[in-house]
Formats: C-alpha cells, sequence, structure tokens
C-alpha cells in the first residue's frame, strides 16, 4: 500500500496503534477569532483564554467535575462579560484534511488509529458534527475517563482499552508537556509541528 507521498506502508508492523491529540492536530481553531471579541467588547488582549485556562478551573473541566457550559459561565463571570464569553464558547474549528487523510491511510493499513484529548463532555457531539469521529477507530476523552494528560493513568487507560502494551502504541501531541506520561510508560511518541514531520516520525518506526 502507499501513501499520499507516494511511500510504502511497511508490511512488518511492529506499532499496532496511533493515538492523536485533537487540538492542533486534528483540528485548528483560528486565534484571530478570540482576538475579535476581546477587540469588540474592549476586553484586554489575552484576557478571555487567561480566564479560561487557568490551571484550576480548566482542571475541573477537562476531568468531567464541571460541564462545559458551567466553564463557560464562569469565563463570563471572570470577564464581566458573559456575551463575550458565549462567543468564545461557540468558536468554531477547522479539521485538518491532511492529518484526517493520514489516519485513513493506516486504518487501510490495519493499524488502529485513536484520539486522546484532554476535553469536555461535548467532545463527543463536537467530532460527530466535524465528521472528525468517521476517520478514528476510537476516542479517549479526559472528561469521560477523569484524568488529564499528562497524567499517567490516562494513558495507562489507553493502553488497557487497546490491549495493547506501550510498544505496540504511537502518541502526538502537539504540546511537549503531555507526552511526559506517555514516556515514562514506554509509549512512542513525536511531539507533532505538521503532518510531514509526523509522516517522517512514523516511516521512521516502519509505518
Amino acid at each position: 500500500m502507499t501513501d499520499a507521498a507516494g511511500g510504502e506502508w511497511h508490511a512488518e508492523i511492529m506499532i499496532r496503534a496511533v493515538v492523536f491529540d485533537l487540538d492542533g492536530v486534528l483540528r485548528h481553531f483560528d486565534p484571530a477569532h478570540v482576538a475579535a471579541i476581546e477587540e469588540q467588547h474592549g476586553l484586554p488582549e489575552g484576557s478571555v483564554h487567561r480566564a479560561a485556562f487557568a490551571p484550576e478551573l480548566l482542571d475541573q473541566v477537562v476531568t468531567g467535575r464541571l460541564s462545559r457550559s458551567a466553564w463557560v459561565r464562569s469565563v463570563g463571570e471572570q470577564l464581566g462579560n458573559p456575551r463575550a464569553a458565549e462567543e468564545w464558547g461557540r468558536h468554531p474549528s477547522v479539521p485538518d484534511a491532511g492529518m484526517l487523510a493520514l489516519s485513513d491511510e493506516l486504518r487501510a493499513a490495519g493499524i488502529r488509529t485513536a484520539i486522546l484529548t484532554n476535553g469536555t463532555d461535548t467532545i463527543p457531539a463536537e467530532l460527530c458534527e466535524s465528521g472528525i469521529d468517521r476517520h478514528v477507530d476510537t476516542v479517549f476523552n479526559s472528561a469521560e475517563i477523569g484524568f488529564a494528560k499528562p497524567d499517567v493513568r490516562i494513558f495507562q487507560h489507553v493502553l488497557d482499552a487497546l490491549g495493547l502494551m506501550p510498544d505496540e502504541v504511537f502518541f502526538t501531541d502537539d504540546s511537549a508537556s503531555k507526552l511526559v506520561g506517555a514516556d515514562v510508560l514506554g509509549i512512542r511518541t513525536h511531539h507533532f509541528t505538521g503532518v510531514d514531520g509526523l509522516r517522517a516520525a512514523l516511516h521512521a518506526r516502519g509505518l
């Protein structure tokens, strides 16, 4: 079998599953959208993300202790502007066509693909609406699991659910800090910076 770049997937496959981060890997958000909201509502630059991604608040939503709707309300309270928070909460994303094609190629070659995301309770609906869920075999969502990357426990959950050993799994994330828990367990990892680099890393692993 050949990939989109004309290369061949090797017949002897050691890695049985490739796991992708979601945001910044399989889908992307336009930062200009948030900047426009802040400008429109007279908010300081960066204030929306400072409120939304404050560690204590973010940890609650990505481990399922706080719903996404409650998260958006909390952001609105902190900003003193619920409307701006609601507009931020509707931030559109764009699927990465090249990455989805790569996932399809891997699946066609008999390799399972999955998403592992520090997500919220609305991830299933978001993936269904965007069609991303049709390009992977499994979705692992921290809000459902109760642990978030880089916690070793969420990576162990993935291994157990897939029924695979660490060296049979390859994980990529656009945040290097999120790879730490996977590295501890011996999962093959790659710091994602683009589809071409990921393809090269996968081929170097015999895929």
